[in-house]
């Protein structure tokens, strides 16, 4: 009786050892690695950049004092794209075979958001794009193993319904030539003649751009009540600069339609005053927006832009999902960031099957330098779109959602 009680306690002690072995093969490599991979040095440097990677590590951070999940540890590497889509796609691919990278986060700039899409599909490990636009990310290259984060180029053109609907009824665009400035232009575009407008014209400028003057005259000859500046960051920046400069503001709108919290502080309150702009965040909407964003400026010593807080959530909630399926296995991970709703304090909405994050969207002003209170006291809420209106329909473009 005796020797049998041995073989049994023997047996179950095997069975417990052989349960924990498997579930150590749980995580992959024994690390869980994400890779923040964006713009360093050029235009969009500052909206994303370095403030990407405080953003990814403060996340580590929160989620586990020890930088572990399941016992593995949490690893943060970095590299600089250039905003170029084959620079993206060789470090995508060299992460993933050499270096066990899981997840890639930020990718601002569509083109570079793209290649890295491609490359985790095919290799099947994760994308989470807080920093690009394209409404195509989730239509015609949408993949099961990516979510777009913050803002699309939906978003941003819905956001300018209003304007629209307000009497603004004629449009030019000043576009930057390359995906995301098409999409965005065109996004735009139907959102206008949707509610009665009408689009004049549009030129298409070099990404990136320094010289903006023949494009902005282009756009004052057309008697347009609103130009569309379908570019970001510091194209953004210069065109505002230069419209200024000669003058057309004083007689048509500027209407940036990509803005970023950074790009304002890089005006000032009295370039930027008077702007209409559309953000998925801002850091002095709410408590929780405000002890986040300054426990970042501590760190960065600057406030944090719509991309960096989309870093921070996406990197969160992809740890949780790892923690909660005790897996770092996309297909499983995936699965769980799309069964719950998320509410990080900064973000608050679901992941559709097409991968996008449906999530509330603003529209602010720029206050007038006498209405600040210091530093960073850049906005004043206009309007919130709820997520239902906000986010483009499910379309068939997308290979994941079923065709009626």
């Amino acid at each position: 009786m005796k020797q049998k009680t041995l073989v049994k306690a023997l047996a179950a002690l095997f069975v417990a050892s052989a349960a924990g072995g498997a579930f150590a093969q749980k995580i992959s490599d024994d690390v869980v690695r994400i890779g923040v991979l964006t713009d360093m040095s050029g235009t969009y440097s500052d909206l994303a950049g370095k403030g990407s990677v405080v953003a990814a590590e403060m996340a580590v951070a929160d989620f586990s004092k020890n930088k572990t999940v399941l016992g593995k540890k949490i690893e943060i590497v970095s590299a600089d794209h250039q905003n170029k889509a084959d620079i993206t796609a060789n470090k995508a691919r060299e992460w993933i075979d050499k270096d066990r990278v899981d997840v890639i986060v930020d990718l601002v700039t569509t083109s570079a958001a793209l290649a890295a899409m491609e490359i985790a599909e095919q290799k099947n490990k994760i994308t989470l794009v807080s920093g690009a636009a394209s409404l195509d990310i989730t239509r015609s290259k949408c993949t099961a193993n990516n979510v777009h984060w913050v803002y699309d180029t939906y978003n941003l053109g819905k956001a300018r319904e209003a304007l629209v609907k307000g009497g603004k009824k004629t449009w030019f665009f000043v576009t930057a030539d390359y995906t995301f400035g098409h999409n965005l232009e065109r996004d735009t575009a139907a959102i206008v003649t949707a509610n009665g407008g009408t689009v004049v014209g549009s030129v298409r400028h070099p990404f990136p751009g320094s010289d903006f003057s023949s494009f902005l005259l282009k756009a004052q000859s057309s008697g347009a009540q609103v130009i569309g500046l379908a570019n970001a960051g510091q194209d953004t920046i210069n065109s505002v600069k230069q419209a200024a400069e000669f003058g057309i503001s004083q007689k048509q709108t500027i209407v940036p339609l990509l803005t970023f919290i950074t790009d304002v502080h890089s005006l000032g309150l009295r370039a930027a005053q008077g702007l209409s702009v559309s953000e998925s965040f801002y850091w002095d909407l709410n408590d929780q927006t405000r002890a986040w964003s300054r426990r970042f400026f501590d760190i960065h010593k600057r406030m944090p832009s719509m991309v960096h807080a989309g870093v921070y959530s996406s990197v969160m909630n992809y740890l949780k999902a790892v923690e909660a399926t005790k897996s770092d296995d996309t297909a499983t991970v995936m699965a769980h960031l799309k069964s719950k709703p998320i509410d990080d304090g900064l973000f608050k909405g679901n992941i559709r099957v097409d991968g996008k994050f449906d999530h509330d969207f603003h529209v602010f002003e720029v206050k007038k330098p006498a209405e600040s209170k210091g530093p960073w006291d850049y906005y004043k809420l206009v309007a919130t779109i709820p997520a239902k209106d906000a986010s483009a329909p499910l379309d068939a473009s997308c290979k994941l959602v079923k065709k009626s």
